[in-house]
C-alpha cells in the first residue's frame, strides 16, 4: 500500500527541524526532506549568541547536530532528495522528487531564503570569518573595529545605523550614486556621526587568510580601484552584505499567494491551501532569526497536527 504520511516538512533548516521534531512528540507519522546540507545558513556560522540558552562557544554546526539528534529520537525521518514539483490541492499533498514520490495529508513549507551575494572572489571562502549577511546576529563580533555594509537599500542603511552600536567606525559602500532607501531613512543616516556613504563604489575582491583582511573596492565611474587594508593594531574588519535575500520558493509560484517571492501566512502559518503552512524565511515576515525560524516550524506542526485531527474528526461525522 502506498505510504501517506501525515505531514512532510520541506526544509532541514531550523524551521524545518523544529517542525520535524514537535511532529514526532505528538506521534505524527512525519518526513523532514533537505535537497542539501542539513542545517540550512546556520551551519556557516562559526559562533551563535543570540540563540536562549546557548553559550558563546556554541556554533551554527553543533546547534544543527543537537537538533538533529532531538528530531531522529522522536521518529521523524530526515532524507535528502530535492522536490521539484507540488500538488498541494486537495486532501492528499504529492511531493514529486528527484528520487521519488512523496504524499502526504498535510505540508510545511520551510525552504529558507538565501543571501543574494556579491559574486566576487574571497567572498565565499571568509563568510563567517569577516563577511557576513546578518547585523544582528553578527554585529557584536565587531566590537570596536571597522565595517563596511554593502548597499543602499532599506535594510542596509538601517543595518549601517544598527552597526554604530559595535563598530569604532561604518562606512556604506553605495553602487549607485545615491540612497535607494525611503527618504525617511536617508535623513536619518545622512545626519549620523557614525557613519560614512561612498557612493558609485562596488567590492572587486575579498582577501585574507583564515580572517578578512582586506579587500579591493571600485569606482565605477572611473573604474579606479583601490585597496582597503585592516587597521594593523585591529587585524581585521567586517564585511556586511545587504542587497537583499532570494527566496526559496519557485516551485510555489501561481500555487501560493506572495509578497516578493515570500509566501504569504496567517499568524498560525496557515497559506492559501488548506492543509499547507509555511514556516522560517521562506514566509512574508518582520525578523528571519533563527529563533523565530523554530518558533515557526513548532506553530506550523501544530497547526498541521490540527488540520489532521479536524479531517478525522470530520469523516466520523460523516459516517
Amino acid at each position: 500500500m502506498e505510504k501517506i504520511y501525515d505531514v512532510i516538512i520541506i526544509g532541514g533548516g531550523p524551521a524545518g527541524l523544529s517542525a520535524g521534531l514537535y511532529a514526532g512528540r505528538s506521534k505524527m507519522d512525519a518526513l523532514v526532506i533537505e535537497k542539501g546540507k542539513k542545517g540550512g545558513q546556520i551551519v556557516s556560522t562559526d559562533e551563535v549568541v543570540n540563540v536562549p540558552c546557548s553559550v558563546r562557544e556554541t556554533t551554527g554546526p553543533a546547534i544543527i547536530e543537537r537538533l538533529i539528534e532531538q528530531v531522529e529520537s522522536f521518529g521523524t525521518t530526515i532524507v535528502k532528495d530535492n522536490i521539484k514539483e507540488v500538488l498541494l490541492e486537495g486532501e492528499v499533498k504529492v511531493l514529486k522528487g528527484m528520487e521519488k514520490e512523496y504524499k502526504a495529508k498535510s505540508v510545511i513549507i520551510a525552504n529558507g531564503a538565501k543571501p543574494r551575494l556579491l559574486g566576487v572572489p574571497g567572498e565565499a571562502k571568509l563568510t563567517g570569518k569577516g563577511v557576513s549577511y546578518c547585523a544582528t546576529c553578527d554585529g557584536d563580533f565587531f566590537t570596536d573595529l571597522e565595517v563596511f555594509v554593502v548597499g543602499g537599500g532599506d535594510s542596509a542603511v538601517e543595518e549601517a545605523m544598527f552597526l554604530t552600536r559595535f563598530a569604532k567606525k561604518v562606512t556604506i559602500l553605495c553602487r549607485e550614486s545615491a540612497l535607494t532607501c525611503a527618504k525617511s531613512i536617508a535623513e536619518k543616516v545622512n545626519c549620523h556621526d557614525g557613519v560614512e556613504i561612498i557612493y558609485n563604489t562596488e567590492i572587486v575582491e575579498i582577501q585574507g587568510e583564515g580572517i578578512v583582511e582586506s579587500m579591493i573596492i571600485k569606482n565605477n565611474r572611473t573604474g579606479e580601484e583601490k585597496l582597503i587594508k585592516a587597521d594593523e593594531e585591529d587585524g581585521t574588519f567586517g564585511i556586511f552584505v545587504f542587497i537583499g535575500f532570494i527566496p526559496q520558493t519557485e516551485i510555489y509560484k501561481d500555487k501560493l499567494t506572495m509578497e516578493y517571492g515570500y509566501i504569504v501566512t496567517n499568524q498560525d502559518m496557515h497559506t492559501n491551501i488548506e492543509g499547507v503552512f509555511a514556516a522560517g524565511d521562506c514566509r512574508v515576515k518582520s525578523l528571519r532569526q533563527v529563533v523565530t525560524a523554530i518558533a515557526d516550524g513548532a506553530i506550523a506542526s501544530v497547526q498541521a497536527e490540527k488540520y489532521i485531527e479536524s479531517k478525522v474528526c470530520n469523516t466520523h461525522k460523516a459516517s
